[in-house]
C-alpha cells in the first residue's frame, strides 16, 4: 500500500530552484535511504513529505489519515520536566493516568469504600485497554537502547542533559511515537557504535516505513532496502542498499557515458557534413540534417565527481618509529576516574580506531596526548620527530570571527592571493565564498574548513576525533581515500564502521575505564567479537520483556484478596511470590552472562573466541529460562488479580 506518492516534484525558493523533477513512492514497511551532498534539498524533502512545504512544480499525495513523525533539530519538549515525560511525549494522558492509579492504589490500604474500589477497577481496565502495560515498557526500551538508563530517566531533569543527549532524547521520542511514517535525520549523528547497532536492529525490525538521511554507510547499507540519491537539481530512486546503490549507481553513469559520447560524435559528424555541403551541390540534404540536427533532444554529461573535496595529506617529515608510548596512564576528571592503566605503542603508519560508549573518555585520552588534560598517573609520550595535527570533534581550532580567507592567509602567509582561493576552492569554497566568516558557515562547511586547515599541517601523526560528523558521502568518501594513501600515523575515533573497516589497522576499545588494544583491523575486531554483539541484542530484547514485568508490578492492584484466610489465596500468593524469585535469579544469570561476553579482553586471550561461543550458548540456555520464569510469573499474577477482583 502506497502512503506517499511524489510525483514530478520541484521546489523553487525565489529565483533558486532546489530541486525538479523527483519521482519516488513511499510504500508501507518500506525504508528509504535518503544520500546527496549537502545543500541538494534532503531537508526540503522531509517538508514535502510532512506537508509543512507545498511543492511548485508536481504533487505530492499523502494516505488519507496517514502518521508522520518528523524529529525537529530544536526540540522543547512541550513543556515535560523529566527525560522520561520527554521521550513518553504523546502518550501524556496515561501517563496521569498511571499517575492516579498508582495514588489510588496507596489510598485502597486506608479507605477501600465500593465506590473508590469500582473507580480504581474502571481506570485500570481504561489503563490496560489503552495500552498502558505496554507503552511504558516501549519508551523503557527505546531509552535503554539510546544509552539512557530506564528508572533514572523518571526522575532526571530535563535540564541537566547535554546537547548531544538532548539530540538522543528527541530520537528516543520519535521512535516512542505511534507515527506510521518516521523520518529521520542523521539519526546516527550523536550515537556511539552500540547505540547505533541498537538503533539498526529496531528499524530493522519496525513496521513502520522509514525515511532517513544518513552519511552512515554501514548503516544505510544494514537498514534501507530503497536508496533515492540527490545529484545535480534532482534526485533518482535506487532499490537495494548502499552497497547496492554504489553498484547501480556507477553502470547508470557508465551507461549515460556511452550514450553521451555516441550522440556527440553522431553531431560532430553531421556538423561536418552541414559544413561541408551547405553551400555545394548537396545543400538541399545539408539544411534538412541541419533542421533534424536541430531538433534533436541533447542528452547531458553524467555528473561525477566534481565538486568533492580535493582531499590529500602529505607529510614534511618521515618521522620515528615509535610514535606514542602510553606507561600506566590513569585520566580523572573531578572525582570521576575515565581511564585506568593504559599502556599501549603506537607505531608508524599504524591507523588505530578507538572505540567506545559517547562520555566514556575517549576526546579526553585525545587531549591527554596533546598534553592539554594532565593524567593523574602514568606517562604519554610522543616520539621523536613526531608533528601532530589534531581535528577536534568540536571543531574549536577553526577562528570563529575570521574569513575564511584569513584562517588560510595565516597558516600560509607567503601565499599569494590565487593560491589561497585555490587551496580554498578544493574544499568547496569559491569566489566571494573565501571572505566569509567562519561563524556564519554551517557545520559541513566548518568540518570542510577544519579538514583545509588540517591539510596544511603536513603532520606525520594525525589524531582525528568524529571527522565525518556533519559530511555528506561523498565527503566520507574523499576522506577516506586520502587517509588510504597518507604515509603517517593516525588515531581514530569514529562511529563510522565503513571507515573504521576501510582503514584501521589496531583497535583500541574503552570499556569500564580499561582501554583493551586489538592487534587486528576493525573488521577483524567485529568477527573476533560477534558474541558481543549477541550478548547485546540478548540483553536488549530481555530487557523490554522485564520492563513489562516491572512495570505490571508498579501498577498492579496493591489492595488484598477477598479472604485473605482462605488455603487456596495463600496458595496463590505463594506461587507468585516463588515465580517472582524465579524471574528475579534468571535475569541476573542473564546480567552476569552478557557482562562477561562484553568484557573487550575476553577476545584478546588465545581461547577467548572458543570461550566466548560456550558462553553465548549458555546465555542462550539462559535466556530461555527467563523467558519461561516471565510466562509462569504473568499466569501466577494473573490468578492473584482474580483473587483480589471486588
Amino acid at each position: 500500500m502506497t502512503q506517499v506518492a511524489i510525483s514530478s516534484a520541484g521546489v523553487d525558493f525565489g529565483a533558486h530552484s532546489v530541486f525538479s523533477d523527483i519521482t519516488f513512492t513511499i510504500a508501507a514497511r518500506e525504508r528509504w535511504g535518503v544520500v546527496g551532498r549537502n545543500g541538494t534539498g534532503k531537508t526540503t524533502l522531509f517538508k514535502l513529505i510532512t506537508g509543512q512545504l507545498q511543492p511548485t512544480r508536481g504533487t505530492v499525495t499523502r494516505q488519507p489519515g496517514i502518521r508522520v513523525a518528523l524529529l525537529e533539530q530544536h526540540r522543547d519538549f512541550e513543556g515535560a520536566s523529566t527525560v522520561w515525560e520527554a521521550a513518553a511525549g504523546q502518550f501524556r494522558d496515561l501517563l496521569a493516568l498511571e499517575r492516579s492509579l498508582a495514588e489510588q492504589a496507596g489510598a485502597l490500604g486506608e479507605n477501600s469504600t465500593e465506590a473508590e474500589l469500582e473507580r480504581y477497577g474502571r481506570d485500570l481496565e481504561r489503563f490496560e485497554r489503552e495500552g498502558g502495560y505496554t507503552f511504558a515498557p516501549r519508551v523503557d526500551a527505546v531509552l535503554d537502547g539510546l544509552g539512557f538508563e530506564p528508572e533514572g530517566a523518571r526522575t532526571r531533569p530535563l535540564s541537566h542533559l547535554s546537547g548531544g543527549e538532548r539530540g538522543r532524547l528527541g530520537l528516543a521520542r520519535q521512535l516512542v511515537s505511534p507515527a506510521d511514517v518516521l523520518l529521520l535525520d542523521e539519526p546516527t549523528n550523536h550515537l556511539d557504535l552500540e547505540t547505533t547497532r541498537w538503533l539498526e536492529q529496531y528499524l530493522q525490525e519496525t513496521d513502520r516505513s522509514v525515511v532517513l538521511v544518513s552519511h552512515d554507510r554501514a548503516f544505510l547499507d544494514a537498514v534501507a532496502d530503497h536508496i533515492l540519491h540527490f545529484e545535480g537539481d534532482s534526485a533518482t530512486a535506487y532499490s537495494g542498499g548502499y552497497a547496492a546503490f554504489v553498484t547501480q549507481r556507477e553502470e547508470q553513469r557508465l551507461a549515460q557515458q556511452r550514450a553521451f559520447d555516441k550522440q556527440r560524435k553522431t553531431i560532430a559528424s553531421q556538423e561536418d557534413y552541414i559544413r561541408r555541403n551547405l553551400a555545394g551541390q548537396n545543400t538541399r540534404q545539408a539544411k534538412g540534417r541541419r533542421k533534424l540536427l536541430s531538433r534533436l533532444p541533447r542528452l547531458n554529461a553524467p555528473i561525477g565527481s566534481d565538486g568533492t573535496m580535493g582531499l590529500r595529506f602529505d607529510v614534511k617529515e618521515r618521522g620515528g618509529d615509535q610514535v606514542l608510548v602510553a606507561e600506566r596512564a590513569r585520566i580523572v576528571v573531578g572525582d570521576r576516574t575515565l581511564i585506568d592503566g593504559l599502556s599501549a605503542r603506537v607505531m608508524r603508519q599504524d591507523v588505530v580506531g578507538f572505540v567506545g560508549p559517547n562520555g566514556a573518555g575517549k576526546s579526553t585520552l585525545l587531549r591527554a596526548v596533546m598534553g592539554e588534560t594532565e593524567l593523574a598517573v602514568g606517562e604519554l609520550r610522543i616520539g621523536g620527530s613526531i608533528s601532530v595535527a589534531y581535528y577536534r570533534q568540536d571543531m574549536a581550532q577553526i577562528p570563529m570571527n575570521q574569513t575564511l580567507y584569513q584562517i588560510v592567509n595565516d597558516l600560509r602567509p607567503l601565499w599569494e592571493r590565487n593560491m589561497i582561493q585555490g587551496h580554498l576552492g578544493r574544499f568547496g569554497f569559491s569566489g566571494d565564498e573565501v571572505l566569509r566568516r567562519a561563524d556564519t558557515l554551517s557545520g559541513g562547511e566548518r568540518a570542510r574548513v577544519a579538514l583545509a586547515m588540517l591539510v596544511l599541517s603536513r603532520a606525520n601523526f594525525l589524531i582525528l576525533d568524529e571527522p565525518t560528523n556533519h559530511l555528506d558521502v561523498e565527503s566520507i568518501e574523499a576522506l577516506e581515500e586520502a587517509l588510504e594513501s597518507y604515509e603517517g600515523t593516525v588515531i581514530l575515533v569514529s562511529h563510522d564502521r565503513a571507515l573504521l573497516r576501510a582503514l584501521t589497522t589496531r583497535v583500541w576499545v574503552l570499556h569500564d575505564r580499561h582501554v583493551t588494544d586489538f592487534d587486528g583491523s576493525f573488521a577483524e575486531w567485529e568477527t573476533a567479537s560477534a558474541e558481543r554483539a549477541h550478548a547485546a541484542a540478548v540483553k536488549a530484547s530481555e530487557a523490554v520483556a522485564l520492563r513489562r514485568v516491572h512495570e505490571k508490578q508498579h501498577t498492579q492492584r496493591k489492595a488484598g484478596t477477598k479472604d485473605d484466610s482462605r488455603a487456596a489465596a495463600r496458595e496463590v500468593r505463594r506461587a507468585a511470590a516463588d515465580a517472582e524469585r524465579r524471574v528475579e535469579s534468571a535475569e541476573r544469570e542473564v546480567s552476569e552472562l552478557a557482562g562477561a561476553l562484553e568484557d573487550p579482553d575476553l577476545y584478546t586471550r588465545a581461547d577467548g573466541v572458543q570461550r566466548a561461543r560456550k558462553l553465548g550458548v549458555t546465555l542462550d540456555t539462559a535466556r530461555k529460562r527467563l523467558d519461561a520464569a516471565i510466562v509462569e510469573w504473568e499466569r501466577a499474577t494473573e490468578a492473584v488479580e482474580k483473587l483480589a477482583a471486588p
